[in-house]
């Protein structure tokens, strides 16, 4: 039976830590109590520990998990006075959910490996769907050899479970994703919009491409909702500009053309000025509508 803390109980977090109760002594960390005490009252089980700082969380755990807001949120939760990292027996595993910068993850595997202590960035795709069934995708950076000493607590909640690399590569793999994405969205929202202008019943039009070259998860899971004007679930839009925000630095560092993903940047932005930061990704097609 393993010991493990995991830290962040948000949209992702809340689902992906259910599926480590089974056969683990489980800590708990939220930055409001409120959402540890929902956990540990939904799932029944006495055997939860609900930690008041992070510190608090990770003493005497084997594994740390983390799936938090962002790199500030992470550096906080692992490096302030009250954070983990101070607390941390060597030979401790740190596996971190989270998208951040690659650079954000380097820099904790290179502190972490300080307190001879193992990293692997691993962020995640699925939405809250994937992460209350247990069919996320995850890709994950880090040493070769932590990856498989932890691949059975991953495969707990993934569908896909892909290492890319080195530390920060994981998140490099979530930034394609992320790219993918946001061009996949507005193009299914200019797509569902001019459908809906001409006349076509929502049902017949993805039957009839559902299952051609213009599939994708987004159509399976958004379209409906996109039609029917129905956003307040999900993937917030100012968690993917944010993530948007972190491709550009490294397109612009590196030189690399996004023409589409600056524009989408910039339709995140006006959605979020509107109010509407909140509001699923999805959303995008607000902006189409007259």
């Amino acid at each position: 039976m393993k010991k493990i803390a995991f830290l962040g109980l948000g949209v992702m977090g809340f689902h992906i830590a259910s599926h480590l109760l089974k056969s683990n002594k489980l800590t708990i960390y939220n930055r409001t109590i409120k959402k540890s005490l929902k956990f540990k009252k939904l799932f029944k089980n006495e055997e939860i520990i609900i930690a008041k700082n992070p510190s608090e969380a990770v003493k005497d755990n084997e594994i740390i998990l983390s799936c938090l807001g962002n790199d500030k949120d992470l550096k906080e939760v692992y490096f302030s006075k009250y954070g983990i990292y101070d607390s941390l027996l060597p030979n401790t595993y740190i596996i971190d959910h989270t998208t951040v910068s690659s650079k954000t993850a380097v820099y904790c595997f290179r502190k972490f490996a300080n307190k001879k202590c193992y990293f692997l960035d691993a962020p995640v795709s699925g939405g809250e769907i994937g992460a209350k069934n247990g069919s996320l995708s995850i890709m994950v950076g880090g040493k070769k050899e932590t990856f498989i000493e932890l691949e059975t607590i991953l495969e707990r909640y993934s569908k896909s479970l892909i290492y890319m690399g080195k530390s920060g590569d994981g998140q490099l793999a979530k930034m394609v994703n992320q790219i993918c994405v946001a061009g996949v969205l507005q193009g299914l929202s200019e797509g569902l919009n001019f459908g809906k202008k001409n006349g076509l019943t929502y049902s017949k039009l993805i039957s009839a491409i559902q299952n051609g070259a213009a599939q994708s998860w987004q159509m399976d899971n958004r379209s409906k909702t996109m039609w029917n004007d129905k956003f307040d679930f999900g993937f917030m839009n100012k968690w993917m500009k944010k993530d948007l925000l972190i491709v550009d630095e490294i397109a612009k560092e590196q030189k690399i053309p996004i023409p589409i993903t600056s524009q989408i940047i910039k339709r995140y932005s006006k959605l979020i000025e509107q109010g509407f930061d909140k509001l699923d990704t999805s959303s995008l097609i607000k902006l189409l509508k007259n």
